[in-house]
């Protein structure tokens, strides 16, 4: 079943500590405050239970994206968040936040500099800790408060906090039954002098990459983490908010990357909300693009949206999100 208890914290980092060998599971600690001034710990995993233990890292360092627009005021403490689209809930897969194939994997904690998961963390942690404008926000699921009992790592009372500030989809063994749609776990931070965010994102390499709309699960016959860079069909360009009156004709722009031509009968285009827009039936040449319009039901929001390519199995192959800046500009197509 899903996590119980997903959401996500709007708050500041008062302090970290990280963890290492000799700890059989040690995470990276961050110390917790919102505008209420209650505490909270943040623990994020940076090693895996289960083989290849290293952690899968991706840091965006200009994080653009139409989540940011949804998200709590800053400050504000736990928000519950109810999965699914066209929130600030996060999925991996189906939120077009990052193409998987940009996470690398690193250690937990070893010798040297910038050279490890946590000296990654400590990058931008130790920034928004010494930085009291800097607006975090932990995405996972939410423990405590623990009446009579004071947090284990950094002793405020009463203990309460987040974990599984990872990918929360795609795991087998006993890790499975947290597996679930829109409900993975993140790290954003908003630098307001500079106008930029941070988005942090970690997965474990046994996790797979194409999972069942609803219950999170592996797809057993889908490979466990696609290249969407070397996906024959992508999305290339797309008319967000056309010149005129409503109804507006928007339009998609795929391109047939690869030497051979590609049948699109059976594939299809998702909006933010999941609604899905069949593509002609027709053959398109190597190297050629082909503009399909959208309609019955498929929309492209003017406050951001994201907009995926499924093949005739369901899977996804390309995925892109753009943004509500972005869709302001009427009449300009947005290239991706």
């Amino acid at each position: 079943m899903p996590l119980k208890n997903y959401g996500v914290l709007a708050c500041r980092i008062a302090a970290r500590r990280r963890e290492g060998a000799p700890d059989d599971t040690p995470h990276y600690q961050l110390h917790l405050t919102d505008n209420d001034g209650t505490h909270y710990r943040g623990a994020i995993n940076v090693l895996s239970q289960q083989a290849p233990s290293e952690l899968l890292f991706l840091a965006d360092e200009d994080f653009r994206h139409p989540v940011t627009g949804n998200l709590p005021e800053a400050g504000s403490g736990w928000t519950e968040l109810p999965p699914g689209p066209g929130g600030p809930s996060l999925d991996f897969i189906r939120g077009n936040l990052f193409a998987p194939e940009d996470m690398r994997p690193l250690p937990p904690d070893v010798p040297g500099q910038d050279n490890d998961l946590s000296d990654r963390l400590d990058h931008y942690v130790v920034r928004a800790t010494t930085d009291p404008t800097v607006a975090v926000y932990v995405f996972g699921e939410r423990w405590g408060p623990e009446r009579n009992k004071n947090d284990k790592v950094f002793d405020f009372a009463p203990g309460n906090g987040v974990h599984d500030v990872h990918m929360n989809q795609g795991s087998v063994g006993q890790f499975s039954s947290s597996n679930g749609v829109w409900q993975d776990g993140g790290l954003l931070m908003h630098f307001p002098s500079e106008s930029r965010w941070v988005g942090i994102f970690l997965a474990f390499q046994s996790q797979a990459w194409h999972t069942d709309e609803k219950t999170g699960h592996r797809i057993e016959t889908a490979e466990p983490r696609p290249v969407e860079r070397n996906a024959s069909v992508r999305i290339m360009a797309a008319l967000v908010n056309p010149t005129g009156p409503a109804p507006e004709r928007e339009t998609i722009t795929l391109l047939n990357a690869s030497p051979t031509p590609v049948n699109l009968e059976g594939w299809m285009l998702a909006d933010a909300e999941d609604h899905m827009l069949a593509l002609p039936a027709a053959a398109v040449a190597a190297g050629r693009t082909v503009t399909v319009s959208g309609g019955n039901g498929f929309e492209l929001g003017n406050r951001g949206g994201a907009i995926t390519l499924l093949d005739p199995a369901g899977l996804k192959v390309h995925g892109v999100s753009y943004t509500e800046e972005q869709a302001q500009r009427e009449g300009w197509t947005v290239s991706f």
